[in-house]
């Protein structure tokens, strides 16, 4: 028996529509990232502006270059704990620190994604997360897996602060121990800190004030936070209420200070929840759509496959790295 002509098949003429739609604007996305990675990379030399900051940390004086300027190259904005996080970094060649932290968001995009992170590299607050190496993916990951590990959400406060409104879904559903958890982690890091070295949090303050009117020149995504953080908390608080894990991740992207184009980035958080199909039924899987076991997993095999190219073509790599940073001048050649 003959099949039907196409014509007399409008529900499969539709889905095929739709998607080649889909797949057009994937393959529309890749390019884009290209052109992000290899072609403003290739001019604008400034591949890593924001890892900078994290690699060139001076403890001698870690907020200087922030006071009365945000933007400052170098500025480091994060809150005094997180000093001892990044701090290190500055020991390894700044093209091995940036070709590794590269890795490790490749990797945040693939335990973040699975078997749709190529789609997620054709979205383009992802391609230029990549190229200026903000820790937006790196929150995106912290956030997945505080459903089972609240102790995460300590990053997210101690870097950008108010995405900690995604913490609200612990109080709306009553989930004190792993609240505890969350805010015990994060009070912990800031006693310590504030005992050990006071001096670090009295400079973060003070860069922190001189900043407060500075003007953000029009590139960050309106509104202002101080009306997306409402929006925020009822959004998380409705999902808590609904069982929409999701609506954390979105909230806590809301919830950024300021929303640059690449802070889109952090509402992917939202992803391994978006496939659980009947939320009543599936309620048991929340902590296992992003478990830190597939996380270690995935993270080691990503940086250690990173590691080996690094060790077999070293001079090339640094070369690539540096001539697309050139403009940041890392290692202070600029006379």
């Amino acid at each position: 028996m003959r099949p039907p002509p196409f014509d007399a098949l409008p529900g499969d003429r539709r889905e095929v529509r739709l998607r080649a739609i889909r797949d057009g604007l994937i393959v529309s996305g890749w390019l884009a990232t290209a052109f992000c990675l290899v072609v403003v990379t290739y001019f604008g030399r400034s591949m890593g502006y924001d890892a900078f900051s994290y690699w060139s940390i001076d403890f001698a004086d870690p907020y200087g270059r922030t006071l009365f300027s945000n933007f400052t190259l170098g500025a480091f904005r994060y809150l005094p704990p997180t000093l001892f996080l990044f701090g290190p970094s500055g020991a390894l060649p700044w093209w091995l620190f940036l070709w590794l932290w590269i890795a490790g968001m490749l990797a945040a995009i693939v335990f973040l994604g699975r078997r749709w992170a190529l789609v997620l590299l054709a979205l383009p607050p992802v391609a230029l997360e990549l190229y200026h190496g903000n820790i937006h993916l790196l929150m995106a990951v912290a956030v997945a897996i505080g459903f089972r590990h609240p102790w995460s959400w300590a990053f997210v406060v101690l870097t950008k602060i108010t995405p900690g409104v995604g913490l609200l879904w612990f109080a709306a559903r009553r989930e004190w121990r792993s609240l505890a958890v969350a805010t015990g982690t994060t009070a912990l890091l800031i006693i310590v800190t504030l005992v050990v070295v006071p001096q670090y949090w009295h400079d973060w303050w003070a860069s922190t004030l001189s900043n407060l009117s500075q003007p953000t020149f029009g590139y960050d995504v309106p509104p202002p936070v101080y009306l997306r953080l409402p929006a925020a908390a009822v959004l998380v608080v409705w999902g808590a209420r609904t069982d929409r894990p999701w609506t954390v991740g979105l909230a806590a992207m809301l919830g950024l200070p300021l929303i640059w184009p690449h802070g889109l980035s952090l509402a992917l958080a939202a992803v391994p929840f978006l496939g659980l199909g009947d939320r009543a039924a599936r309620l048991p899987e929340w902590p296992n759509a992003a478990r830190l076991r597939d996380l270690v997993y995935i993270a080691g095999a990503v940086v250690g496959i990173a590691l080996l190219v690094a060790l077999i073509v070293p001079v090339q790599i640094e070369q690539l790295l540096t001539d697309a940073s050139r403009n940041l001048d890392p290692y202070g050649r600029r006379p």
